[in-house]
């Protein structure tokens, strides 16, 4: 077979510098929005003190927002980039129910490839686009916690402030999961840990 160019990155800079700026940047929304959410919590638990940033609700507050602005800056570059180069559409799609369970259950059994780097697999595909709808999410509902007031179309598609906290919350939660669950897979493929940090060029391929 003929070889396959690899001359170009498996990742580009722009793809590595946002996924750093965005881990940094959601670990401390995380930290500091846990220590907002201890001030006035809506659940029946508070969260650890040591895993919560800003030391204070005022210092938390200012933690978030900061961080808050770098995702959104970060974020619509990332998306930008992917839209203007084709890679949201080559990467991520098509992704199915039935590819989706497939590759599950080839993972779970120790048989999913991850020989190219360069091809997601479906279940991959399905997570960072959940990552990428929950980010929006929190986005969505973070601008109403910012500026209610100057948000009251969103405030309402939300259902309200209060709902939109509860919304922001269980959004954050779903990240924490998905950075959990990302974590294990690099730990089980840590090559693709290095892909990230570095312009490394997979092998030719025959």
């Amino acid at each position: 077979m003929a070889a396959t160019d690899t001359s170009q990155p498996i990742h580009p800079w722009w793809i590595r510098a946002s996924h750093w700026l965005n881990a940094f940047a959601v670990l401390i929304l995380i930290a500091s929005g846990w220590r907002i959410y201890n001030a006035a919590p809506f659940f029946p638990f508070t969260l650890p003190k040591a895993l919560t940033l800003g030391g204070w609700l005022g210092g938390a507050l200012q933690w978030h927002f900061a961080a808050m602005w770098l995702l959104a800056a970060n974020g619509l570059f990332y998306l930008a980039m992917n839209l203007g180069s084709g890679r949201l559409a080559s990467r991520f799609f098509p992704v199915s129910p039935r590819a989706v369970l497939r590759d599950a259950k080839a993972a779970l059994q120790g048989k999913l490839s991850h020989a190219d780097p360069r091809r997601y697999n479906s279940v991959q595909r399905l997570a960072y686009l959940f990552a990428m709808l929950d980010l929006l999410v929190l986005v969505l509902s973070g601008l109403v916690l910012f500026k209610s007031v100057q948000f009251p179309v969103l405030r309402e598609w939300l259902g309200g402030y209060e709902f939109a906290r509860r919304i922001h919350f269980v959004a954050m939660g779903l990240l924490v999961g998905f950075i959990a669950l990302h974590a294990v897979m690099v730990a089980l493929v840590p090559r693709t840990l290095l892909t990230m940090l570095s312009a490394g060029r997979k092998g030719s391929a025959a």
